[in-house]
Parts: C-alpha cells; structure tokens; sequence
C-alpha cells in the first residue's frame, strides 16, 4: 500500500490491513470515532506505585514540591504570593509513579444482532481500528468479542486479518441477552467498575441489567431520502457524549469492506473427471449462464456465483444422441438448456428442451433442405451457435443466431419464417424483450446504418432507435439494475472504427451518449457498468499481451482490471451481471467480478462440476 496521508499516520499498522482504497475511506471514520473516543485517561497520582522522580507541573501540591519561583515570590512580593495561593495559581512539581501497565485493558463487546447487520458494520470495524491504536498507544491491553458468541471461542486481543474474518461471519438473528452480557463480565473478570469496556450496537445496549458503568457507542443508520449515512453516539461513562455522523463510502466499497475486506477470497478450482477439456465459452442471450462445450461433444450451462466465497452450483448438462453433433445451444426464456443438434445420416436438425406448447424431450425435427443456406452452412460446421427462445401467441418459439449474424426462428411442419433480424451485433433477452443491435435493411444497402430494437412478446409494443454510428459491425450491451419494457434501453457500446466507440446509458435515447477512444493495441470485449452510478458506462479492452484486461473510459488512463494466468482464447463480459469470463490456452475457465474485484469461478483442464 501506498503511504497514507499525514492525518491517518497513527493507525498505518492496522489500515495496512486492508487495501489501498479502502484503507483510505476506512481511515478518515477512523480518524473520526477516534477523536470522539478520546486518549485513555490517565491514572491518578494518589493511586499510588513507585514513585519515579516528576513528570511535570500540577496546581495542587504540599509544600515542599512548591516551585522555587514560588517561594522567590513570598520573598520580594508577599501580598502576590498569597493571593495566588487562595486562589490556586501556585505551581507545583507533579510526582510520577511506576504504574504496572499489565494491570490497565480496553475491552470492546460488539452487537451482532440483526440491527447491526449491513452498514452499521462498517463503524463497528474502523472502531475496532481506533480502540486497539488507542490502546496501544497508552500501554495497555486489547480484548475484544461478540456479545453473541460463547465467550470460550473469544476474546480477541488483536484486530487482524483472522478476528476480523471471524468477526464477519458471526452475524446473529437474535439481540444480545442480559445472561450473554453477565458470561462476558465474569469470563473477563471485568468486576463491579471496569475501567475501559465499550459495548457497541444499538441504544439498547445501554439498558441491558449489568451495562451499569460500561461506557456506550450506539450505531444507527440514518433513516432520509438519499441518505447513505451512520449515526454513531460516543457515549464514555465519565465524559460527556459526542454525536459523530459518518457518511457511507460508496456501494462497491462498502460491499467490499463486509464480504472480502483484505481481497483474499478467491474461488477454488472445480475440477471434474467426468468431463473433458472446455473447448468454447459464450454468455447466454441473458446473461446470466456460461455456455460451454467439451471436446468430448458435450456441453454445459453454468450458472456462476456472485460472490468469491459463494458456492458453484452444478452445471446443467447435455449430451447428445448417438449420431447427433451439438450444432446451437442456449437458455430457454422460460428455463432450462435448449440445444439445437445436427444428425448427419438423417440430413436433419433437432431441439431439445422443454418448450411451452410443445410435448417433453424433442420437440422439434426439420429436414436441412428446409433451412435457408446461410443457417444450413452454419449448423452443419464449427463451434455451435448462440440458440434462445421467444413466445409467440402462447408458444415458445426456438432461436438460433447463425454465423452471417442473422436470427431465425425455427418452425415445425413448415419451411422457417422470413428471419427476424440481420447484421446482428449485439442480443440480449430480459423479461421485457429481446433487445439486439442490428441493420436496417430497408433500402437494402449493404452499408445501412445499425439500430437499436426491442422485439416484445406482444408485436406492438416493440421499438426501434436509428443509432448515430455508421460502418459499425461490433457492439456490447452492459448490464444495469432490473428495467422493464417502459424505462430506458440497457448501456450501450458501438464501435464506428478500430479504436473509436459510441458509448451511452440508456440505448433507449439515441441522443444521449459520448465518444470513447482508447490508444491500447487490443481488443475490446465488452461493456462495464459497475459501480452502477458510473456517470458512463467503460470499455472492457484485452491487451496485446492476450493476458492483461484494461477498462476504459472517456475521462483519464486505461484503469488495469486484472491479468490472466495464461493467454486468453476467448472472452466475453455478461451483459445482465457484473462479471467477465475467459477460457486460456491451456483450458482454464474464469469467471471475474467487478464488483468484488476478485475470481468468483475457476475451472481447471478436466472439466466443471
């Protein structure tokens, strides 16, 4: 980490911890709280111990440790001498004493209720920072725990990367009991007037039987339109309150700071013998599976976690019939896998998959001289196409996206309708359309200029939007928070040439948008909407060196995201979900999250599970 301001120098030890931004937006509430708790009161001199010569002045005193310039006084002006001796004016040398600093200790007992879940836990771990520095500084002990948990697995007595770990993961669904307070008590020893223990969480705390005496810091979300704020009450048991007000860092910050404060969570390799090498990846049209295919001829749809620390479900598998070879696959709109296969001897294609108005299992058979040559050439060779479904008057119809970028509906009994779409850039399915990038062939110029379009369950309520980019043959959708069919378009990039892209918001308003150009030799590969409130959406850019991925935007330097372990094969970034996939030379499938900053999915050379 980079050195910290000059104001966050005291707690260098502890915000070393975390990482470097987060150490800075952590640091200044820490800074803050600590100010309100103040330093550890000093011991009195009467408590006695060995004395060990004077530490400085003091106004009271016996005689005998009067100053000399005192004493000069009562001889060249006596009248002066006793009234700033009836007034207390008189300066004295302070005694000091050898105090046995094992015996002195800061106790902090933390709320893990359901009150003080979420935000509130961001003030309880800065205090955490400012208690122990405060400590230290004054020679003393540190013992920390959670109200909640047994006080055997605790006390903590250092706030390190372990307890804080531990302390994360002792949430609780229940408020602390008066007989968990009195366990903590007697477990510490802390006696009937504890000199320093801090109980943290709500106003509750403070009328529990035994919290007599104990000093209070009571934590409060603010409750006000738009406030992202923590109210903290510093309340010392023999000082006056102070009320501090802290304002929250932003969200990606404070997620960060309650799931993988110190970015050492990291998704463990999945490994499965069962299958072999990955040979592709792709998103599916919603972007919410990983679509992968094996050498073995099978493929998988692989819903990815959201967090590092969250679990990888099993993938949804298929493998095809004897004779058949997986020629499109995908996710049906209404769940499930929905794969389009090609049996050679039978010159035919079928799909697979439960479609509503169809019966179960294979649904669908077409002869291959139905088909129009583009899809035809396109099912027979190569890696399998992007498949997907719509409903059309009750019936889920089946999709397919060949390799000349035009979208066909497959249709049963009957040669195929008059494809949907053509020049097809970008698709992305949600609930409320399908939206896709495409040309408008009205005049049917091979250079028509693209559009923006929404095709809707119900025909009319669909929309197109001409897009002010021209000669553009690439495009990415980003992913934002859940719309519907009447709010805005989802972010947008176009590219109009090599290095010079068309980037906006709400692809809904072609009027809205900006310019982005970027000097890197890559390529790019998608679209990053994270933090959400991101004025405008970047561009996610592979470097030269196959490995590396940048982000970037309109304002300053490419922003490095993060480095692959090998070449990267193939890549894509979801357009529904903060995260960004790759496959490498050597087969391994990733899965990144922006928002975590970290590797949510890892499958090595052998296969998923």
């Amino acid at each position: 980490m980079s050195e910290l301001p000059e104001a966050l120098r005291p707690w260098a030890a502890q915000l070393s911890l975390f990482p470097e931004d987060l150490a800075l937006s952590l640091g200044a509430h820490v800074a803050r709280l600590a100010a309100a708790l103040g330093p550890m009161r000093a011991r009195n001199e009467m408590e006695g111990g060995e004395p060990q010569g004077y530490d400085g002045l003091t106004r009271r005193g016996s005689p005998e440790r009067l100053l000399m310039s005192e004493w000069l006084m009562a001889l060249e002006a006596p009248d002066e001498f006793v009234r700033r001796a009836a007034f207390g004016e008189q300066a004295f040398l302070r005694p000091a004493f050898r105090q046995p600093q094992g015996g002195r200790r800061t106790v902090a007992l933390l709320d893990a209720g359901p009150d003080q879940l979420g935000a509130p836990r961001i003030a309880h771990m800065a205090l955490l920072v400012a208690l122990a520095r405060r400590a230290e500084s004054a020679g003393a002990a540190f013992a920390w725990g959670v109200l909640q948990s047994r006080p055997g697995k605790q006390p903590f007595s250092t706030v390190d990367a372990a307890s804080l770990g531990q302390w994360l993961k002792a949430g609780s669904d229940a408020p602390p009991l008066p007989a968990q307070l009195t366990a903590w008590r007697e477990a510490l020893e802390l006696g009937r007037a504890p000199e320093d223990v801090w109980l943290v969480g709500s106003a509750r705390l403070a009328r529990l039987p035994g919290a007599e005496g104990l000093s209070h810091v009571a934590v409060d979300e603010v409750v006000a339109p738009g406030a992202r704020q923590l109210s903290v009450a510093v309340r010392p048991a023999s000082r006056p309150p102070r009320q501090v007000v802290l304002e929250l860092p932003p969200p990606p910050q404070c997620v960060r700071l309650l799931r993988d404060p110190f970015a050492t969570a990291v998704a463990a390799p999945v490994l499965d013998s069962r299958t072999s090498l990955v040979r592709s990846i792709q998103f599916s049209a919603d972007g919410l599976r990983l679509l992968m295919t094996y050498a073995n001829g099978g493929v998988a749809a692989q819903a990815l976690p959201q967090s590092p620390r969250d679990t990888a479900p099993r993938p949804k598998r298929f493998m095809a019939p004897t004779g058949e070879r997986v020629a499109a696959l995908g996710w049906r709109r209404t769940g499930g896998l929905l794969v389009v296969t090609w049996h050679q001897a039978a010159a035919s294609v079928h799909v697979h998959g439960t479609l509503r108005g169809h019966s179960a299992g294979r649904v669908l058979t077409l002869p291959l001289d139905a088909l129009p040559k583009t899809l035809h050439a396109s099912l027979v060779a190569g890696p399998p196409l992007l498949a997907l479904s719509m409903l059309r008057e009750g019936r889920e119809v089946p999709l397919v996206l060949d390799r000349e970028r035009t979208l066909h509906q497959l249709a049963s009994g009957e040669r195929l309708f008059t494809p949907l779409l053509h020049g097809v850039s970008a698709l992305f399915e949600r609930r409320s359309g399908l939206f896709f990038v495409d040309r408008d062939r009205r005049e049917d110029r091979a250079d028509s200029a693209p559009r923006i379009g929404c095709l809707a369950p119900k025909e009319f309520d669909g929309w197109t939007r001409t897009l002010p980019v021209e000669g553009s043959d690439v495009a990415y959708f980003g992913h934002m928070r859940d719309f519907s069919r009447h709010t805005p378009g989802p972010p947008l990039a176009i590219r109009k040439h090599l290095d010079e892209w068309w980037v906006t918001r709400d692809s809904h308003d072609e009027q809205k948008g900006a310019w982005v150009s970027f000097g890197l030799n890559g390529r790019v590969v998608g679209l990053c909407c994270w933090p959400l409130d991101t004025p405008l959406p970047g561009l996610v850019v592979l470097g030269d060196d196959q490995r590396t991925f940048y982000w970037v935007t309109g304002d300053g330097p490419a922003k490095l995201v993060v480095k692959a372990s090998d070449r990267v094969v193939s890549s894509g970034v979801s357009p529904a979900l903060p995260l960004m996939a790759w496959r490498t030379e050597q087969g391994e499938v990733c899965a990144w999250s922006f928002q975590h900053r970290a590797l949510v999915y890892r499958a090595t050379p052998g296969g998923t599970s």
